[in-house]
């Protein structure tokens, strides 16, 4: 167990960080807490992901252990993918992450136009000082 985070030392955190910071992995992992869903119920879910990010990203997460692909034997074939038990629990800080923006989503706003309106009015008090 890594006692600071150093990504020379814990390369599978850095990693796994950079995973969880995705906005794509949040969005899909979020989705699919639900049950098995199919490629285009995804995509359909996943407002304005394409439909290479989300290739890139569910094979992302069956590579890491927390996707699982089924393909179904039919005609046309059938793919669904699901959280395996690691990806549910994978889930878990993703959701209370989600659930904690929801609840301070009117703060958040308000602290970034507050802000912004101090910014901008502190750039509009700047003199500019002619040397010369």
């Amino acid at each position: 167990m890594c006692s600071s985070f150093d990504p020379g030392k814990c390369p599978t955190v850095s990693e796994m960080l950079s995973r969880l910071g995705d906005k794509w992995t949040v969005l899909i992992i979020m989705v699919l807490r639900n049950g098995p869903q199919r490629f285009s119920d995804i995509k359909r879910t996943v407002v304005g992901v394409s439909q290479r990010m989300l290739t890139l990203t569910l094979r992302a997460l069956e590579r890491d252990g927390m996707v699982r692909r089924t393909v179904y034997a039919t005609v046309p074939p059938r793919v669904e993918y699901e959280l395996t038990e690691l990806g549910q629990s994978f889930s878990e800080p993703i959701q209370a992450f989600g659930g904690w923006v929801f609840e301070n989503y009117d703060q958040i706003h308000t602290a970034r136009a507050t802000f912004d309106a101090r910014s901008e009015a502190e750039r509009g008090n700047d003199k500019l000082i002619k040397i010369g």
